[in-house]
């Protein structure tokens, strides 16, 4: 079934709540998980487009496809959303090493970045753009989170959630190089 009723009253439950006690659906720790699942969604309509598109990346000499890339970040996601859910599960260096690799590979393949970029480019990259805006509002809604000390969020999340939003960012630059979009500087005007 789709649905239990049990929050028709405006709670529920987290992973490390006490039997029977249960929270309102208006604590914030569901606005950062909110966030979260926000930005999983964008991510998923990302790799759809990227899978349309064709976009790989060679990481460690081996071609992978951003559909790849994509559904390991989704699932690192996951992750952070059942430890700030209160779950027993964290990301950890092996995670963040492999976004690390991801940014290097891109680093590698592009020119160097000399000033903000304005958006755009292909369907793929606009929307890995999109993904990259909302990752970084997760970031703030998780450091909050953190900083209010109202759940055990560990270091490792937010290093992760700086990162992502880099991958995201490398991701988008990369599509748009291999549809053959330039990239654009803001005019300030």
């Amino acid at each position: 079934m789709l649905y239990t009723g049990k929050g028709d009253n405006g709670t529920t439950k987290l992973f490390n709540c006490p039997t029977g006690l249960r929270v309102s659906k208006s604590d914030f720790v569901f606005e950062v998980l909110g966030s979260f699942d926000e930005l999983n969604s964008t991510m998923g309509y990302a790799k759809v487009l990227s899978k349309k598109a064709g976009d790989t990346l060679g990481i460690d000499a081996v071609r992978t496809t951003y559909e790849e890339i994509i559904e390991t970040l989704q699932q690192h996601l996951f992750c952070i959303q059942a430890e700030i859910g209160g779950a027993d599960k964290h990301i950890t260096d092996t995670h963040i090493q492999f976004l690390e690799k991801v940014i290097h590979e891109v680093d590698t393949l592009l020119p160097p970045i000399r000033s903000f970029i304005v958006s755009g480019g292909g369907e793929s990259g606009a929307y890995l753009d999109i993904a990259r805006a909302q990752a970084r509002r997760a970031e703030r809604h998780l450091v909050t989170l953190q900083q209010k000390n109202l759940q055990g969020i560990n270091s490792e999340s937010i290093v992760y959630m700086n990162r992502l939003s880099s991958v995201l960012y490398a991701l988008a630059r990369f599509a748009n190089y291999q549809e053959g979009y330039n990239e654009t500087k803001p005019h300030y005007a």
